[in-house]
């Protein structure tokens, strides 16, 4: 059997012919830059995201960008991030002549370790600007705790919800949970373009006003300029498939929750969950699997097994961004990190587009079981979980 790690064709099916429809539209009109799709995806965005305001853009990676941007982030400032994360995240702020601090993660959730905040500033608080908590792998950090530190110390929270459209902390829209969020339309996301899109949301009216300009080289008023932007503006036919595709977001992330909950039960059913982790979601949060990650410590022999037996996977993320090559000026190094330098060595995300029928899902417990008892038997460290 042939398991992808993700098929946009079979989306895409389902979708054809009303996607058709409005790229038709799009092209019939002429109308490319900024139309009626962007305007009408934005309020559509804002109102599913419950913020007043949201701005399309070129990437997922320039919505960080223009985030740090509209929030006065610059030369000498300090963002405090984490390490175990897509490159966008980080390079976003060292554009700016920023400089990126970074603080571990949960071992278990893989977002920032937002207790660890408090005592990251109160060692260095000074130039400190901004945070950007990522919302890793469609569930949002602990943002109770990283908006009421921001508060007290005045920063900037700036959400990487990258992954994370339609996931909720406590209720609330990934998006509406920070000063600003930063979503991803590449075509691999749960609310994937057909190429590259992203989009800002906001409750400030100062903010949104900011990226509307900064989107459009620092513009409101054609060829006068007030700042010095970028071009990045999302494309009308991108718009226009978005705004279909929205509408089936919520039953597309229904099935992936449901297909975490099976994959749950069938390793449960195996009698291999104390060979390997499952995710873990927080009872507060609603998670939307944007992807589905196990931890195992044999790691990349499990996933050359299963690419054997026609199974895709993906590592997220294999290098932590300390100890990435071209972020060695930062002066961190092997060891700083350890939850995220552990993740790296051990994590592998599963297929889980909603498409995925049960059964590939059982042929791919059922290899992973067939990997275990084929070799020497591993546990990962965990409380109460010794390892061999």
């Amino acid at each position: 059997m042939k398991v992808p790690l993700i098929d946009l064709i079979a989306q895409y099916r389902t979708i054809k012919s009303e996607v058709l429809r409005e790229i038709k539209r799009v092209c019939d009109n002429q109308a490319f830059v900024l139309g009626e799709h962007v305007k009408g995806l934005e309020e559509e965005i804002a109102g599913y995201c419950k913020s007043k305001y949201a701005v399309g853009v070129g990437s997922g990676t320039d919505a960080i960008l223009l985030s740090l941007m509209a929030a006065g982030v610059g030369p000498g400032d300090s963002v405090i991030t984490t390490p175990y994360t897509f490159f966008a995240t980080v390079s976003s702020i060292t554009r700016l002549g920023a400089r990126p601090v970074f603080i571990d993660i949960e071992p278990d959730t893989y977002n920032m370790d937002a207790d660890a905040l408090e005592t990251l500033l109160k060692r260095r608080r000074r130039g400190v600007k901004a945070i950007i908590p990522v919302h890793l792998f469609g569930q949002c950090a602990e943002m109770g705790t990283v908006n009421s530190i921001a508060r007290r110390y005045g920063l900037k929270v700036i959400e990487d919800a990258a992954q994370a459209i339609g996931a909720e902390y406590k209720g609330k829209p990934a998006g509406s949970l920070g000063d600003t969020g930063c979503f991803s339309f590449y075509p691999s996301k749960n609310l994937g373009g057909f190429g590259d899109g992203g989009m800002v949301t906001t409750n400030s009216k100062r903010l949104a006003d900011m990226v509307r300009m900064l989107r459009v080289h620092g513009s409101n008023v054609k060829y006068y300029h007030r700042f010095v932007g970028i071009n990045s503006r999302l494309d009308e036919i991108q718009a226009a498939v978005l705004r279909v595709k929205l509408r089936r977001l919520d039953v597309w992330g229904e099935k992936r929750i449901a297909n975490a909950k099976r994959y749950n039960g069938l390793f449960l059913k195996a009698a291999i969950p104390q060979l390997l982790s499952t995710p873990v979601v927080r009872p507060h949060c609603r998670s939307v699997f944007n992807q589905y990650v196990i931890r195992i410590k044999m790691r990349d022999e499990l996933r050359r097994f299963l690419a054997k037996n026609g199974i895709g996977t993906e590592i997220y993320y294999p290098v932590p961004l300390h100890l990435q090559v071209c972020f060695k000026g930062l002066g961190y190094k092997r060891g700083d990190f350890p939850v995220s330098e552990k993740a790296a060595k051990e994590t592998l995300a599963l297929p889980i587009y909603p498409e995925i029928r049960a059964k590939a899902q059982r042929y791919v417990v059922e290899r992973i079981k067939t990997f275990f008892e084929g070799g020497k038997i591993w546990t990962i460290d965990r409380p109460g979980n010794a390892s061999s």
